[in-house]
């Protein structure tokens, strides 16, 4: 069964950085897209960004050219890279694999933005 552990979120200034990593279990890690989600208070999950098996990725417009997905196979870890970041951008972020095996969410990781 996949487990997935979220982790590097906290409290940044608007315009600053953070770099968040995900690392999975119980699946064959390589063989999946990853996908990184974001929820915000009232708000639905929403795909921010997702890198396939073969690295190739694919953003949200909201995040395009901010933020950088990459993924390494050896750890079985997916990163998201986050610059520039906006009051709009907070929100709990959880990573999933893609097709999902199962209805089961990591922890998430809760990034805040604020001056």
């Amino acid at each position: 069964q996949v487990q997935l552990v979220e982790s590097g979120g906290g409290l940044v200034q608007p315009g600053g950085s953070l770099r968040l990593s995900c690392a999975a279990s119980g699946i064959r890690f390589s063989i999946y897209a990853m996908g990184w989600y974001r929820q915000a208070p009232g708000k639905q999950r929403e795909l921010v960004a997702t890198i396939f098996s073969d690295g190739d990725t694919n953003y949200a417009g909201s995040v395009k050219g901010r933020f950088t997905i990459s993924r390494d196979n050896a750890k079985n870890t997916v990163y998201l890279q986050m610059n520039s970041l906006k009051p709009e951008d907070a929100a709990v972020y959880y990573c999933k694999e893609i097709p999902s095996t199962s209805d089961y969410w990591g922890q998430g990781t809760q990034v805040t933005v604020s001056s």
